[in-house]
């Protein structure tokens, strides 16, 4: 039976196991990285590139030509100087065709983290139910690795939640062996009503709400709203072939 075993944060992810051939990472960092990246294809993005710093994306920007891509970033939650504010709904309006050059404290951080497994799948409230349908009959020797990125190496109760919603849609399609770390965001999210007031009463979401990113916090709580699959292949997010981005 496949086991399906849950990462609190980023700092746990050990590469090199990670590379064993076996592991499929989900990747989640709902307020806000994979929220947005998810958004920004379902809006018409060209892809995405997670870096791990700001000099990273600005070293990649040149290689673009002006109004080709956006350069969004944010760093301990703080905007970066010449950079868009990574919102998802910010971003919504202008990033039809381009590529986004995205560069956040925690979820850009976990993507380039988990690239050695077998795939990287970029995870969120709004695509759970496709990430998880797409992940349905995997050989039983293989692991399902949820990745919460987690708060600057903190437990982050949105990605928990978001853990606990995605294993749900996971067992809605079959039977899997899940570890004990799993379980508990199982069971969390199952305590669970009410996901704006979960995100909300997150540190990042008292944030979020203390900014008046009202928008935003609706948005990364609003579960499977888009049947579009990301992801990672050689650097950058692109939606899986097998997913039309018309069936959104």
């Amino acid at each position: 039976m496949t086991k399906i075993h849950l990462l609190m944060k980023k700092e746990e992810i050990k590469e090199e196991k990670i590379a064993d051939g076996k592991k499929h990472a989900v990747v989640l960092d709902v307020l806000l990285a994979t929220t947005t990246i998810v958004s920004a294809l379902k809006d018409g993005a060209k892809e995405v590139i997670p870096v791990l710093h700001s000099n990273e994306a600005m070293e990649l920007a040149i290689e673009y030509q002006t109004g080709d891509y956006i350069l969004a970033g944010e760093l301990d939650g703080k905007p970066i100087d010449g950079f868009v504010y990574p919102s998802p709904t910010l971003i919504k309006e202008t990033i039809n065709g381009k590529t986004l050059i995205l560069s956040t404290t925690n979820g850009t951080v976990a993507l380039r983290k988990s690239a050695s497994a077998n795939k990287v799948y970029i995870a969120s409230l709004l695509n759970n139910p496709a990430v998880a349908k797409a992940l349905n009959n995997l050989p039983e020797d293989q692991t399902i690795l949820v990745i919460c990125s987690g708060n600057s190496g903190e437990t982050s109760l949105e990605d928990f939640f978001g853990a606990g919603h995605f294993i749900d849609c996971l067992l809605k399609n079959g039977e899997y062996n899940l570890t004990d770390a799993a379980k508990s965001a199982l069971y969390f999210y199952r305590g669970q009503h009410d996901s704006y007031e979960i995100l909300r009463d997150s540190y990042v979401g008292k944030l979020l709400d203390k900014y008046n990113q009202y928008d935003d916090l609706k948005l990364a709580a609003t579960k499977g709203i888009t049947s579009i699959v990301p992801i990672l292949m050689d650097g950058k997010v692109v939606i899986e072939s097998s997913c039309s981005p018309a069936s959104n």
